[in-house]
């Protein structure tokens, strides 16, 4: 996905140096004499120019945009985990998990999604206001939503490794609320990680005594315990189960 990320980014980039090149050319044509002179476009073309390169930016850091701002971490690390305690090696797949995930934070983050849109880019695009106010108005959603989640004691930490004072507010930089977010994200995930395992760590600590009473030490016990494990997921409904406990978390 970052590979073709990386490729759309570079198309559009050389898309928009080719139509620099093309204007300068034509308006250098003495054949269209205005058609295409700086002064007839006005502000307007070199407005139209900046959100074209704001936007191609925006999707080539949409990655890591993800994975530092919304809650993709967390829902992605729960679910690897609880594909590693089914005793699941493979499946699902990578890419089955990173999708379902990735629409599991488009669930979340759709009314802070809508929100950033309400504010900051469609007045954007109207031409209502400027770049530096969007970027202000789309920051505000995006950094109370943050702020929620983040752990006081991650925000503290860092802002006294820069020798800051104070604690979660409003004033909080961004330098210090992404990773004090992130690390909340995922020290979150792996408490809930820890709860997803137990049952399937008694499932195997059951199979692996009952083996042993029988005298059959030389069986791996993972190999008897994956179907009863299958079983027990399957009849709890676990991926809905914690697929719904998870975007409830978020309410």
């Amino acid at each position: 996905m970052s590979r073709r990320l990386k490729f759309a980014g570079g198309v559009a980039l050389a898309l928009i140096a080719l139509s620099l090149f093309s204007g300068s050319a034509l308006a250098a044509d003495p054949a269209l004499p205005g058609v295409f002179d700086t002064p007839a476009l006005g502000g307007d073309f070199t407005r139209r120019l900046v959100q074209i390169f704001v936007i191609v930016t925006t999707l080539s850091l949409a990655p890591g945009l993800a994975m530092m701002f919304t809650c993709l971490p967390l829902i992605v690390t729960v679910l690897s985990i609880l594909r590693q305690g089914a005793g699941l090696q493979q499946s699902p797949p990578n890419m089955l998990i990173m999708g379902l995930a990735l629409f599991l934070t488009y669930y979340v983050m759709e009314p802070v999604f809508t929100e950033i849109w309400a504010s900051a880019a469609a007045p954007l695009i109207d031409g209502a206001i400027n770049e530096q106010e969007a970027l202000k108005n789309a920051a505000a959603p995006l950094a109370a939503f943050m702020e929620g989640r983040a752990s006081p004691l991650a925000i503290e930490t860092l802002s006294d490794a820069r020798g800051l004072n104070g604690g979660a507010g409003a004033g909080t930089p961004f330098s210090i609320l992404a990773p004090a977010f992130a690390l909340s994200e995922i020290q979150r995930a792996f408490e809930i990680g820890f709860i997803v395992l137990l049952p399937f760590l008694v499932i195997d600590l059951l199979v692996a005594s009952i083996l042993m009473a029988m005298g059959m030490m030389m069986v791996p016990p993972a190999i008897v315990s994956l179907p009863f494990k299958l079983a027990f997921f399957v009849l709890t409904n676990g991926w809905i189960t914690i697929s719904g406990a998870l975007v409830r978390s978020y309410s």
